[in-house]
């Protein structure tokens, strides 16, 4: 699991550990959530969604998929209580994408992934999420992308959580 960086104080890692948990329980908050399709085809597309609220910051999903037909997905992009942890998660609603994702990279700008990790499948109420391998992607500063030569193409949920400034506690 890509575990947040390294950061002393426990404040801190419990701030980070309530962002995560609420992403993983669905991400979907109802205002937040626009729809989107990823579309097959092998080109390279992009959705990106921001909001003047949550101070100009983005969070932007670039793929390429082949097989199939367009597949809805949603996007949600929060900010915490105290505007220091931005959240986005990208998710198929259905759960699992019948897509071949040959790349993936969800990126925020102008804050710093505390957190990330990609999933091959999102839950749907009564499952849970799959996590992809470690070695299938990697988790930078920015963002979270796939490995080439080791991703095995499926993808059905990504969560950022990245910090927009500096905690003093």
């Amino acid at each position: 699991m890509a575990a947040p960086s390294g950061h002393g104080s426990p404040w801190v890692s419990l701030l980070l550990l309530l962002a995560v948990a609420a992403a993983a329980a669905g991400g979907n908050d109802g205002n937040r959530a626009v729809e989107f399709d990823v579309r097959p085809g092998g080109v390279v597309h992009s959705f990106s969604q921001s909001h003047a609220q949550v101070g100009g910051h983005t969070c932007t999903f670039t793929y390429a998929s082949q097989g199939g037909t367009n597949e809805q997905w949603q996007m949600s992009l929060d900010l915490s209580d105290d505007s220091r942890l931005l959240t986005c998660v990208i998710w198929r609603p259905q759960g699992k994408s019948y897509l071949f994702f040959t790349q993936f990279k969800a990126e925020v700008q102008g804050a710093e992934v505390e957190y990330g990790m990609a999933y091959s499948k999102a839950s749907t109420g009564k499952d849970a999420d799959v996590p992809l391998k470690p070695e299938e992607f990697e988790v930078t500063s920015t963002a979270v992308i796939h490995r080439q030569g080791a991703f095995r193409s499926e993808l059905s949920k990504i969560v950022l959580v990245a910090r927009t400034g500096h905690i003093e506690l």
